[in-house]
């Protein structure tokens, strides 16, 4: 694992009450900006610095954060701040950090600020190389449908919401997307840990696969005594997870779609056995079969789960989130049913963009090749016949690097592809010569399914090259973790204005 000396997510954190005022780097990313809005709900004096201007932060100043364009030493004065928090992309170089650091001011990641804001409440931690921004929006809704007000952090805005990050009711659970890349996942010490799979993702960070499953293991060491881990027994890292943790003495549930599992001892089989699972356009179904008695549902019970979001990967989630609120928090299982059948899903995460000239778009976050093979099959399916058209934007070239062929299967379901270059975010394209998109699309080819591939020179183009593609009647799906979100939306325009 990669040294990370900055942050030890092992130490108690203190309540947010007990840190004074708190400064924010970075406070316009969607992930720092929600954070901050939550001290802000508390009273709690926030200031905070970007490097631009946006909504985001007149958004914040409007609710009473002092904010700054620029990183500077002077902005820790603003409120007179005694706490700073920074996220894991702060370098030690930065100087509202340094400064803090020469001032001997307490330094928090972002991970241990809302950890600080848990206090007296029920944390539901969701953790998992895949789908955990969408199981944490269903818990969310799964709460809200029984009456609860939950607080929730998570990757990404809720549809309905508008936002990422809401405090709640005093006393209400918080559901966490628990983030693993960086092992901050550790400092949350959740009554529920829900794992919605253990897969080799991060290992610029980690290494190796099997320091990704120690990570896992301490993220289930962390569950608070008495409460429950949430996995999935399909999932064969997931279900090494589960072994260990009730070797460790802790409650654990999982779910999975073989109820019978002949070479298994008992304890291996699936709590609740998902069957007939089946998708037509955006909807997905499934019977789940309780096979123990799981709160207030007794073994051997039977009912439909029905989601309006595509993908049998969904079902998964959502009995994820079944388990965790009927299980976790011992909530009625027909009203969490009915929440999830009402789930209007989360931003980037098989979003509709839009429709144009007979030609619909949606858009969604998948970055590593699990999550893109299940986002190109959720669209094959909600394409019902239609021609499906996928433009990927590959993130990080470690990673594509590393898992170029699994890439490469998934791509090959589309009917075109258009490859933009790769998002090197905080790599450089100097440290990897010979990692190109172009290496992706020699393993599409390769595959022999008839994939029209095509190579982007950048993003700014890509939409006009799209438009070029695309036909009446076609399915376009933008995926990747960059900037290729705005291409969408570009591409609608171009169609609208008849340049397709």
């Amino acid at each position: 694992m990669s040294a990370w000396p900055r942050f030890d997510f092992a130490a108690p954190v203190p309540a947010a009450d007990e840190l004074g005022a708190v400064h924010f780097i970075a406070i316009g990313g969607s992930g720092m900006s929600g954070v901050a809005r939550m001290f802000l709900e508390r009273g709690i004096p926030v200031s905070g610095s970007d490097r631009a201007d946006s909504a985001t932060l007149r958004m914040l100043e409007g609710e009473g954060a002092r904010v700054e364009i620029g990183h500077d030493p002077a902005n820790l004065h603003l409120v007179g701040a005694e706490t700073v928090i920074v996220s894991s992309a702060i370098s030690e170089s930065n100087p509202e950090l340094a400064a803090a650091r020469a001032a001997g001011l307490r330094v928090l990641h972002r991970s241990q600020g809302i950890a600080a804001l848990l206090s007296g409440r029920d944390a539901i931690a969701i953790a998992g190389a895949n789908g955990k921004t969408t199981t944490s929006a269903m818990v969310t809704f799964a709460l809200r449908a029984v009456g609860l007000d939950p607080g929730y952090v998570i990757g990404a805005p809720l549809a309905g919401t508008g936002v990422s990050a809401e405090s709640g009711a005093p006393g209400s659970p918080m559901v966490i997307e628990a983030d693993e890349s960086d092992g901050s996942f550790l400092v949350y010490r959740p009554q529920i840990a829900v794992v919605t799979n253990v897969q080799p993702d991060h290992l610029d960070f980690y290494g190796d696969v099997e320091s990704v499953e120690r990570a896992y293991a301490a993220f289930a060491a962390t569950i608070a005594i008495g409460g429950l881990l949430v996995t999935n027994a399909d999932d064969p890292g997931a279900a090494r997870l589960a072994a260990h943790a009730r070797r460790e003495g802790i409650r654990v549930l999982t779910w999975g779609t073989d109820g019978e599992k002949p070479e298994a001892d008992a304890a291996d089989a699936a709590d609740v056995v998902l069957s007939d699972l089946a998708t037509e356009g955006m909807n997905t179904c499934a019977t789940l079969t309780f096979t123990t008695n799981v709160g207030q549902v007794a073994a051997g019970e039977s009912v439909q789960l029905r989601l309006p979001v595509p993908g049998l990967h969904s079902l998964h989630n959502g009995t994820a989130a079944v388990l965790a609120a009927v299980a976790g928090l011992r909530l009625p299982l027909a009203p969490v049913l009915a929440g999830l059948a009402a789930f209007p899903g989360a931003h980037r995460r098989f979003e509709l963009v839009g429709e144009a000239g007979g030609v619909e778009v949606v858009d969604d976050y998948a970055h590593n090749a699990p999550k893109v093979t299940a986002v190109v099959e959720a669209a094959r399916s909600a394409a019902h016949g239609r021609r499906l058209v996928i433009a990927f934007q590959p993130h990080l070239f470690s990673r594509t690097r590393d898992f170029a062929p699994g890439f490469a299967a998934g791509l090959a379901a589309a009917d075109v592809l258009l490859l933009l270059p790769v998002y090197g975010a905080r790599e450089q394209q100097e440290q990897y010569p010979d990692v190109t998109s172009a290496l992706l699309a020699e393993l599409v080819t390769a595959h022999g399914s008839g994939t029209q591939v095509h190579l982007a020179a950048d993003v700014a183009s890509s939409p006009y090259q799209l438009a070029s593609l695309v036909r009446a009647g076609d399915l376009v799906v933008t995926v990747g973790a960059g900037d290729i979100t705005t291409v969408g939306p570009q591409l609608l325009q171009l169609i609208g204005e008849g340049r397709a």
